[in-house]
């Protein structure tokens, strides 16, 4: 992954996502054309996030795409694998010193130039704006605009991400704005088979391939 983020950037979502659902689904997104997957899981069963998470890396790099694991440091770590932090979960001074300079490494900005100002001083791979629209997966988040996109594509040099309530439907509007991948949860996952999953990953992917 060393060239520059571009593209569909999956979330999974425990309660989308639970059981037998995991692997089917995500591995649809991914030969839709995902070029990242974040491994999303709140729970506190380390042992079975452990283990999903070794799946989702092996299929990860059967795809060629990147593996992020959300807000758990000492996890992506112990996988050789990228990490997202939220604005209160760690430093990202840490995560760089602790997992290299190659890793990918995400940041939460909400809807904050300031904010993203510091992740990128703080070693920040990518900046992470959102929620652009209602959330299901964040209800409560800080609102973000395309104006705010724009304004953050003309200041940082780093790939700049958009999350929050993204569908097939507003994705093309802030692909305009400068959003140099799209963070998807319930307008990917949200679906009732595989193949849709997969019909929606390819719809996405095709919004940044060249006109």
């Amino acid at each position: 992954m060393s060239e520059r983020l571009r593209g569909l950037y999956a979330i999974t979502d425990s309660d989308l996502l639970g059981g037998e659902r995991l692997l089917g689904w995500v591995d649809a997104a991914l030969a839709g054309g995902a070029r990242l997957l974040q491994y999303r899981d709140k729970t506190d069963d380390a042992v079975r996030r452990r283990e999903e998470a070794e799946q989702l890396l092996r299929l990860c790099n059967y795809y060629g795409a990147g593996l992020i694991i959300n807000d758990d440091l000492a996890l992506a770590a112990e996988l050789g694998v990228g990490v997202h932090l939220g604005r209160e979960d760690g430093s990202l001074r840490e995560a760089r010193s602790v997992l290299g300079e190659r890793a990918i490494i995400g940041a939460t900005c909400h809807a904050s130039l300031e904010f993203a100002e510091q992740a990128v001083e703080d070693g920040a791979s990518y900046i992470a704006f959102g929620r652009f629209f209602q959330s299901v997966t964040k209800p409560g988040a800080p609102a973000a605009t395309p104006v705010l996109l724009e304004q953050a594509r003309r200041t940082f040099d780093v790939p700049i991400v958009a999350i929050g309530g993204i569908t097939l439907h507003n994705a093309p509007q802030l692909r305009i704005a400068g959003a140099d991948m799209l963070a998807v949860i319930n307008g990917l996952f949200g679906a009732n088979s595989p193949s849709e999953v997969e019909r929606r990953a390819r719809l996405f992917s095709e919004m940044f391939q060249p006109i």
